[in-house]
């Protein structure tokens, strides 16, 4: 048996009618930059997920540059981030020529502690990114009240968590939220794109310039800026997607009862509070055999991934400028296995994986 951990092929297949429509009607009107779709894929953005606006971007790393630059972070100044992340979170960052410095996790949740933000705390420090890893929501109550506290900027990296909730408020409502549609994510693009959320209007406004060499018109521009524009092609890809993601977050999380129900006996579960509504962008599992067990699992045709093994501070860009000692971050890297949890994973693929790892682990 053949499980890959993704299968974009099958997933567009059960599309095509409706994608090659959607590329049909941008071929004819021609607005290949800020078409018609672009406009109406922010608002049903925007719509679904409770927040004020949405700017849609090239890409979530771009996302959270922005985002960055919008609350003025730059030389000088420090941003609170975990380690145990895409290495977007950190670039970032340092993109806009701040410094990250990392924060331990959560041994239950391997999502940042919010018990180690205030000891991180310098005279530099300027914002808080809170990264929703694997579609699991931060303790937003907390990190939204420390850094009202403290003054701090707080940025959400959203790109595994579009779906995801705390208190039944989206992720991405509580800060700047910074989303990914990467082809590997839940709501995917055929493409890079991504999108920030704001709750402001004057935000929303000046990301607006940002992302489009800071033009107010064809001819007049406000200020030196990049661009990072989503193309319009992708934004009508992305609302035909749009119109499926409820499915796809549904069999996400049957998936994930299925698994957490067979293997909480045998391997050890990210812990879900109350507060918490996961949208399972990942189902991650640890165990003290890791290698051998995902060794042999892959050698019966499960593509089981790691995500990730290399925690950010040991990489080489940071690996010089991190002192912190991070144990709970290393502990989580040696253990953890990401499972198959798309929804073009069939059930009988899904049970067949539940044996061999069970089987596996006793």
């Amino acid at each position: 048996m053949q499980v890959p951990y993704v299968n974009l092929v099958a997933q567009h297949a059960s599309l095509e009618g409706e994608l090659l429509a959607a590329v049909r009607r941008v071929l004819r009107h021609g607005s290949f930059i800020f078409g018609p779709e672009v406009d109406e894929l922010e608002e049903c953005l925007s719509a679904r997920l409770g927040v004020g606006h949405v700017v849609s971007v090239a890409s979530g790393t771009d996302a959270l540059v922005l985002a960055l630059q919008l609350r003025g972070l730059g030389r000088g100044d420090e941003v609170l981030v975990p380690s145990h992340s895409f290495v977007a979170s950190a670039h970032a960052v340092r993109l806009v020529g701040a410094e990250p410095v990392f924060v331990d996790v959560d041994p239950q949740r391997m999502l940042m502690d919010p018990k180690h933000l205030a000891g991180a705390l310098t005279g530099r420090t300027r914002g808080v990114m809170a990264v929703h890893l694997g579609g699991h929501p931060c303790d937003m109550d907390v990190l939204v009240g420390f850094c009202e506290q403290e003054g701090l900027a707080l940025i959400e990296d959203c790109a595994q968590a579009i779906g995801t909730r705390w208190r039944g408020k989206h992720v991405g409502s509580f800060g700047l939220g910074c989303f990914s549609l990467h082809p590997l994510k839940t709501l995917s693009a055929l493409g890079d794109a991504g999108f920030v959320t704001s709750a402001s209007e004057e935000q929303a406004e000046e990301l607006r310039l940002m992302r489009n060499l800071g033009l107010v018109d064809r001819d007049h521009t406000a200020f030196v800026s990049g661009h990072s524009r989503m193309d319009t092609l992708q934004a009508a890809l992305l609302l035909v997607k749009l119109n499926h993601l409820d499915e796809y977050l549904a069999q996400r999380r049957v998936h994930a009862a299925a698994y957490a129900g067979a293997l909480a006996s045998e391997y050890e579960l990210i812990s879900v509070p109350p507060e918490a509504e996961p949208s399972w962008s990942t189902f991650v599992v640890r165990h003290p055999e890791r290698d051998r067990i995902l060794k042999a699992a892959r050698q019966r045709g499960f593509d089981i991934k790691i995500h990730y093994p290399v925690p950010i501070h040991r990489q080489a860009p940071y690996s010089n400028t991190c002192s912190r000692r991070l144990p709970e971050t290393d502990r989580a890297v040696s253990s953890i296995m990401s499972l198959p949890v798309s929804p073009e994973l069939s059930v009988p693929a899904r049970d067949a994986l539940i044996e061999v790892l069970l089987e596996l682990a006793r």
